[in-house]
């Protein structure tokens, strides 16, 4: 193992296992998901097909990251996949729902669209791919030093 990588397995490591933070995370991602809901015209940047859906999936995908890392980041040993899976799901189909029904009462905003939630969902379906990855890589690490 490089040095490069060694490091970044001890300060992933440490990260992981520090639930808290990941609490944390998930209250700010909360607080700054209403905020872009109740916004009535968002920065655009530059435009392409899907972007949408794209930034919709990429935010929750982080967003249950926080809450996977929050919940298992001590675990031991590695939650299954499934397991990942069955926590995320409800996370990002209850707060996908919510914040497109939250848009429907801002002014220039439509909400209530079905591609937007199974955009967020998607985003969470990913994170449990990504945790579980993570988690294995961390894990296996930590068993070996």
């Amino acid at each position: 193992m490089s040095g490069g990588s060694s490091w970044f397995l001890v300060v992933g490591s440490q990260l992981v296992r520090k639930s808290l933070l990941w609490w944390i995370g998930v209250i700010i991602w909360a607080v700054v998901l209403w905020s872009l809901s109740a916004n009535p015209s968002l920065p655009s940047g530059p435009s392409f097909p899907l972007k949408d859906k794209l930034l919709h999936c990429l935010y929750f995908c982080g967003g249950s990251s926080c809450l996977l890392l929050a919940l298992f980041g001590q675990a031991s040993p590695v939650p299954a996949c499934r397991t990942l899976v069955l926590r995320s799901l409800p996370f990002t189909a209850i707060i996908g729902a919510l914040d497109e029904y939250h848009q429907t009462f801002t002014p220039g905003r439509s909400g209530n669209d079905p591609w937007d939630w199974l955009a967020d969902v998607t985003g969470g379906v990913l994170a449990a791919w990504i945790v579980g990855r993570l988690l294995l890589r961390v894990g296996r690490y930590s068993r070996h030093s």
